[in-house]
């Protein structure tokens, strides 16, 4: 009887965090398509820069600290978008484990904090990513604000992309994401710190496993629906998919092939 009324709580549970993160996942969607068919519309970034041609980008395109903010919260809620369905197993186990170790105690608010911290390391990204950003539009290495690297940085970006596809450390940290038991078993902390702890390094792995596709971004576009709708699911089939590395592996090929002909092209003679 006991056995059942757990169940069904487990159950009850599972449903309020799974629909809790698919609401907060469309509103991240929601967001990213609005600023990307709207950066689409106007031929501009959320801030109405003007969009300029390749290779006439002024020297020095200042932003201020409006225009980084806003850049930065853009950056935080497409990542929120892409990563937050791939981390849903990790979080949803993390739920069902922390009631049936303590039922009494505040699961949604555990679990929430879990998230919260999660999120934090992906903010920590999107801050380094508005940074790259920043500079790469100053310095005239990029299209637009929210555009893409020119011909020679891109094809650096993927070359590096690709290699990093190869390196035990992302091989590593993969299968940490892949392996939501192994990293509760492993990781476990009691209370709500130790939810923290737990969502801090869980978003570690996951920014160490996925921060170089997250990049790729500077070579497709900041805001390219389609590429970011791409990534994203590469990322989940990525994360989700116990089929060892070859997927990672073919991935890293094509990438470091894409980016020498980039990078040639930029050079034609």
């Amino acid at each position: 009887m006991v056995d059942t009324a757990l169940e069904r709580v487990l159950k009850k549970d599972r449903a309020i965090t799974a629909l809790g993160l698919a609401a907060i996942t469309a509103l991240a969607w929601i967001y990213t398509i609005h600023v990307s068919m709207g950066d689409m519309a106007s031929g501009s970034s959320p801030m109405a820069m003007p969009d300029m041609p390749d290779m006439a980008m002024p020297q020095n395109n200042s932003w201020s600290g409006v225009d980084f903010l806003l850049m930065f919260v853009m950056w935080l809620v497409m990542m929120v978008a892409m990563m937050l369905p791939s981390a849903a197993p990790m979080i949803l186990l993390f739920a069902s484990t922390n009631r049936q170790r303590k039922p009494a105690r505040d699961p949604y608010l555990t679990t929430f904090l879990f998230v919260s911290a999660y999120v934090v390391v992906w903010a920590a990204f999107s801050l380094i990513a508005t940074s790259a950003n920043w500079a790469l539009h100053r310095n005239g290495l990029m299209t637009s604000m929210m555009g893409r690297a020119l011909p020679l940085w891109a094809g650096g970006f993927l070359i590096g992309a690709g290699i990093y596809q190869f390196t035990p450390l992302k091989f590593a940290c993969l299968n940490k994401c892949r392996s939501p038991l192994a990293f509760l078993m492993s990781e476990w902390r009691e209370g709500r710190l130790g939810a923290v702890v737990m969502g801090l390094r869980h978003g570690a792995y996951c920014l160490l496993c996925c921060w170089a596709l997250m990049a790729l971004l500077f070579v497709l576009g900041v805001m390219n629906l389609a590429w970011i709708t791409v990534l994203a699911a590469f990322v989940f089939i990525e994360k989700l998919a116990s089929s060892g590395p070859w997927l990672s592996r073919a991935s890293g090929l094509l990438l470091i092939g894409w980016g020498a002909w980039l990078a040639g092209s930029a050079y034609p003679y």
